[in-house]
């Protein structure tokens, strides 16, 4: 029998009809971008597990045990639960590196953003030898950071030190930059901000140059003045790139070791002590190592770190969403 209905309904029913074998086809067979992504995919997970999901793994089940170095070699250590935390919650360090570890970080980001900003304003105006200084200003981020620890201890030296030699060339009397308690942690925050300043200007430089300048000289047209226009144009445009900048230095600050450790130890009498300096204290720095509490200590740093990048993930879906 001869098909009756109106040609349109049947060229409506063949175009609805006729894709269908191709797409039984395809969930018969997986296409081949389907392997090659996960062929991408393969190696950066197994180096996601086996560098940064098992020591984690590791690092909890330390804190959770009690390890001594016998049982660390046989793998036989008892479960103790949270005994380790509560053990490293009413040692007396603990009050005083949590503190040190609250002011060195806050103090440090601050001060690495501010400098940081400043000189990318400052090497956005496009001067003469402005590539040249940019250059100069990277060699801390690029000095291995035991070659700039040891630079510090040098030029904080309370005999030999530069920095006490140019005081006494102004009639100041030397100071224990590194040996007195009222001075060692000042002293490693010093030392810290110089070494983070050239990432925070790189980073924020970058920020700077996707900002339009016919933005600037709209508002300068408009009679705005340099600081009307940073506040106005330049810090509200920066905003994203800040956040990633302080939240990438927050996880740097937290964890910073061979800048104290190489300068005070975290002495002397624990005036320089963070939780990166306590933890290795206990886990390393004894005849009889503690790693059950060492590794609860740095626990807490990883705690600290993915609060912070939660919060930060956060508010960047809230401004997603606005």
């Amino acid at each position: 029998m001869s098909d009756r209905r109106p040609a349109q309904v049947r060229k409506g029913a063949a175009a609805t009809a006729a894709p269908r074998p191709a797409r039984a086809r395809a969930r018969r067979r997986p296409p081949s971008t389907q392997w090659a992504a996960w062929a991408f995919l393969a190696p950066v997970t197994c180096y996601l597990a086996l560098f940064y999901a098992y020591p984690l793994y590791r690092n909890l089940d330390l804190s959770l045990r009690n390890y001594t170095v016998r049982s660390f070699v046989q793998g036989d250590a008892p479960f103790t639960g949270w005994a380790n935390y509560t053990k490293i919650f009413d040692d007396p360090t603990f009050a005083p590196a949590l503190w040190h570890t609250v002011v060195f970080t806050a103090v440090c980001l601050v001060f690495q953003y501010a400098i940081g900003l400043a000189l990318a304003v400052f090497f956005h105006q496009h001067f003469r030898l402005s590539a040249t200084l940019r250059a100069l200003f990277l060699v801390p981020w690029l000095l291995p950071l035991i070659v700039s620890a040891s630079t510090w201890s040098w030029m904080l030296n309370s005999d030999s030190g530069i920095v006490n030699a140019a005081l006494h060339a102004v009639g100041v009397g030397p100071v224990n930059w590194l040996t007195s308690p009222d001075w060692s942690l000042t002293s490693v925050i010093v030392a810290n901000i110089w070494i983070g300043v050239p990432f925070n200007l790189v980073v924020l430089y970058s920020g700077l140059q996707s900002i339009p300048a016919s933005l600037y000289e709209a508002a300068a047209l408009d009679g705005a003045n340099a600081w009307q226009r940073f506040w106005r144009i330049t810090f509200p445009l920066l905003r994203p790139v800040s956040a990633i900048t302080l939240l990438l230095g927050l996880v740097y600050t937290l964890k910073v070791f061979d800048i104290i450790w190489i300068m005070t130890k975290g002495g002397p009498a624990d005036s320089s002590t963070t939780f990166a300096t306590w933890s290795y204290q206990l886990g390393f720095g004894n005849l009889l190592p503690a790693f059950g509490p060492g590794a609860a200590v740095g626990n807490l740093l990883v705690v600290a770190a993915l609060v912070f990048g939660l919060i930060y993930l956060k508010v960047q879906r809230k401004q997603a969403l606005s």
